[in-house]
């Protein structure tokens, strides 16, 4: 039995005078998977992130909420870190955290309980007294993201969670997302330009630009077929022979290490000749020191994905 998906929008629409911030988007978020929301600058991800999170709402088309129309009372079950932060300067952090906590109706002492939890768990158990303004950015994103999960909601929104961290609490942030998919079943929706973060958290990526979606899927399905005929190659051996030899634009890139005559090169192969092939056939034509597919990154199937659409 599939499960119901968590999120489901269907050609959603949204139009601000001229401008079209989304052109008729159409996606399902797996229940308990990480969703990656990826697109350049002004691609329409705010929007959609503000109509999941009940801000806005759509002009035309649907949003479902774990398979009913998303309503109002859902949002409770909703967290959401957005990517303009903001904590009142003037209150402590303790008090600023039970405020945010009780008005998501939980009780002050099993709001205070969990909080403490969390603030340990994310080592800034010695700032619950102390005042808001003397927290540093990435404290205050910090008591930003336990605000976000603390209320344990079925679907929490993160924009650009790591910006503000250094690379040791940007890794603890990342273990606690993981922690939240795989103990609580928490879907959890990812908008970031961070690539390295899609490619370690993400279990799926729909990625928008101006408004449209121009692809979507499992990340290791996306890689796979981004990848696809592309082989890392380094051979020592004559570059110019070895190209006329391959064939005009089978090599895609290629870059000489100094001395000996190596070359590293990307070829572009046709998917139906084996690679076993292939290696037995460029053996006889240049002395190969390695060969192996390409490791595609969420960032190469992120430029080719827009490059693309930008060309269509």
């Amino acid at each position: 039995m599939i499960d119901t998906p968590s999120l489901k929008l269907s050609d959603v629409r949204k139009q601000y005078g001229n401008h079209t911030a989304l052109g008729g988007v159409s996606f399902e978020v797996p229940q308990g998977s990480i969703f990656g929301l990826l697109g350049p600058n002004g691609a329409g991800k705010t929007t959609l992130i503000r109509m999941v999170a009940g801000i806005t709402g759509p002009d035309s088309g649907e949003i479902d909420f774990f398979g009913n129309a998303l309503t109002r009372d859902d949002v409770k079950h909703i967290g959401y870190l957005p990517e303009e932060r903001g904590l009142y300067k003037n209150m402590r952090v303790g008090e600023q955290a039970m405020y945010f906590a009780r008005l998501r109706g939980m009780s002050n002492e099993f709001a205070e309980k969990e909080l403490r939890g969390w603030f340990e768990r994310l080592e800034v158990d010695g700032w619950w007294d102390k005042e808001v303004a003397d927290l540093s950015k990435g404290m205050a994103q910090k008591i930003q993201f336990i605000v976000a999960v603390l209320h344990n909601p079925k679907l929490l929104i993160l924009d650009e969670p790591l910006s503000g961290f250094d690379p040791i609490n940007a890794a603890r942030i990342r273990t606690e997302i993981n922690r939240l998919r795989d103990e609580n079943g928490t879907t959890i929706l990812l908008s970031t330009h961070d690539m390295s973060s899609v490619d370690e958290l993400c279990d799926h990526v729909a990625l928008i630009n101006h408004g449209t979606k121009i692809l979507d899927g499992p990340v290791a399905s996306l890689r796979e077929n981004a990848r696809k005929g592309k082989i890392d190659l380094k051979f020592r051996g004559n570059l110019i022979s070895f190209t006329a030899a391959l064939g005009a634009g089978a090599i895609l890139h290629s870059a000489e290490s100094k001395g000996e005559n190596i070359h590293e090169v990307v070829l572009g192969l046709p998917t139906s000749i084996p690679i076993e092939q292939f290696i037995k056939w460029v053996a006889s034509e240049v002395d190969v020191l390695s060969c192996s597919p390409r490791i595609i990154s969420m960032d190469d199937v992120f430029l080719q994905a827009v490059k693309n659409s930008e060309a269509s």
